[in-house]
């Protein structure tokens, strides 16, 4: 049944001429079928890229919105309208504008987990893999953080020069997993190396051997000699690494690290995306658009 529907899938999208992005943390069902699989911020760039004016983005709805702002002119479908995700909804633009308020002197900085609403109120879009050289290269010395605050210590441990003030959000996923459980997958598995996403605790970045991005965890157990990893981020990470290189073994570092807004996006999903009776086509106004592209076109400046 699940290769027919991908079957089906795939002449459709091609009869359509509609690109199929997916994220990482998606099931492997829907990436078999995707064009491309990557991070929120690259499949941005390659649905800039594509030649198709349709494209269907299999993740949670910030990512669409980002699509949405690098690509005006395309038609952008968020393939679950309910896959929403709670770090980049738990600040409104209220609450940012008064924290603005209360900081005058001090460059706001958001993670692309944010709404393209609050991208509009800040002055430099970073990702997790550009935000220590983004804020590196910022001129002013005093950053405020948004609205991760783990990735924010993370960056403002490696640039001790800066002042940061960080707003107390963050991934519910990747914080709830404590330090004590990162102590007993290390105690269970003394041979592996711990890869960790800097949107956990500080003190579990603190014990591991790498902090990066969800691309950088991949590239770095791809790379090492090594033959054993916890891997520290949601539990797809784990499950495409085994499958990618199956001479290793790869741990996941809690059974807790699981985004059920990546998880409920389904083949049936894309099927009535690409029929037009699913999905919900994303939609901003022109001023939030161009005041949101602002802010990430100073992130492309930065990382010149």
């Amino acid at each position: 049944m699940i290769s027919e529907l991908q079957q089906r899938i795939r002449k459709l999208k091609e009869e359509k001429k509609v690109t199929v992005l997916a994220h990482s943390y998606v099931n492997e069902a829907v990436q078999e079928i995707a064009d491309h699989t990557a991070d929120s911020f690259r499949l941005a760039e390659l649905a800039q890229m594509s030649r198709n004016s349709t494209i269907i983005m299999c993740g949670v709805r910030f990512m669409a919105e980002t699509c949405k702002i690098l690509c005006p002119k395309k038609t952008i479908i968020l393939a679950n309208p309910k896959a929403g995700c709670p770090m980049a909804e738990q600040f409104s633009a209220d609450e940012i504008r008064q924290v603005k308020k209360m900081l005058p002197d001090y460059t706001a900085v958001c993670y692309i987990n944010t709404t393209a609403e609050i991208k509009t109120l800040c002055d430099v879009c970073v990702t997790s893999s550009s935000a220590v050289k983004n804020c590196k290269m910022i001129e002013n010395n005093k950053i405020l953080f948004l609205p991760d605050a783990n990735l924010g210590a993370y960056v403002q441990s490696q640039l001790p020069e800066k002042t940061f003030k960080c707003l107390q959000g963050g991934c519910p996923i990747h914080a709830g997993i404590t330090v004590e459980e990162a102590g007993m997958a290390k105690e269970s598995h003394p041979k592996a190396l711990l890869l960790v996403h800097p949107e956990c605790q500080p003190g579990i970045v603190a014990m591991a051997d790498y902090t990066g991005s969800t691309s950088g965890i991949m590239e770095y157990a791809g790379n090492s000699p090594e033959k054993e990893f916890i891997i520290g981020t949601e539990l797809a990470i784990t499950e495409h690494l085994q499958y990618a290189y199956p001479e290793k073994t790869f741990y996941p570092l809690s059974k807790n690290l699981i985004c059920p807004n990546m998880k409920i996006i389904t083949l049936t999903d894309v099927y009535r995306a690409l029929y037009g009776e699913g999905g919900e086509e994303i939609e901003l106004p022109a001023q939030i658009m161009l005041r949101g592209l602002k802010c990430i076109n100073k992130m492309f400046e930065l990382n010149a």
